[in-house]
């Protein structure tokens, strides 16, 4: 399976930081309460995941820049309670790497190395988000420069030492 051709760069983002609302009632009008609280601040909202729910209860992740991450903790909190979700966490330790290339969503394989080369590197992916030019990967900041050296040689670009000092 050649996985190289497609991957014409690696991303790198640095300004990570991630909040997850847990024990989150599954009904309808809840994103919606939290992402409208956050726009209304001036909060920009990057990767969102909201797990299946089990017995009518799900998580909520996002991930906001590390400048925004404390305004974006207090306007969720009151939201938490008023919601009747358990609780709220944030790690503003993380980074985000991305293979990016045309055509990668529609052929098998891509994943699964990108996901491979971290595990090989001994990183550990806390969210992953794709969309049709990009498979992106939340991970623990200090892991995010061996992550772009473990994709750069993965997928065979040119410059991988180069990019990363």
């Amino acid at each position: 399976m050649e996985t190289r051709a497609k991957v014409r760069g690696i991303a790198l983002d640095q300004n990570v930081a991630k909040v997850t609302i847990l024990g989150v009632p599954d009904k309808p009008g809840i994103a919606s309460t939290v992402f409208d609280a956050l726009a209304k601040t001036n909060v920009s909202v990057d990767t969102i995941v909201q797990n299946a729910s089990v017995e009518r209860i799900t998580d909520l992740t996002f991930t906001v820049a590390k400048s925004d991450l404390n305004e974006a903790i207090r306007v969720v909190e009151p939201i938490v309670k008023s919601i009747g979700a358990k609780g709220c966490v944030a790690d503003s330790k993380l980074g985000k790497v991305s293979i990016i290339g045309i055509g990668m969503q529609n052929t098998p394989g891509y994943a699964a190395k990108m996901f491979r080369s971290l595990y090989d590197a001994g990183i550990n992916i806390e969210l992953i988000t794709t969309s049709e030019i990009r498979i992106t990967c939340i991970i623990h900041e200090d892991k995010a420069k061996d992550a772009v050296k473990a994709l750069h040689k993965a997928f065979e670009l040119d410059r991988g030492e180069e990019v990363v000092k």
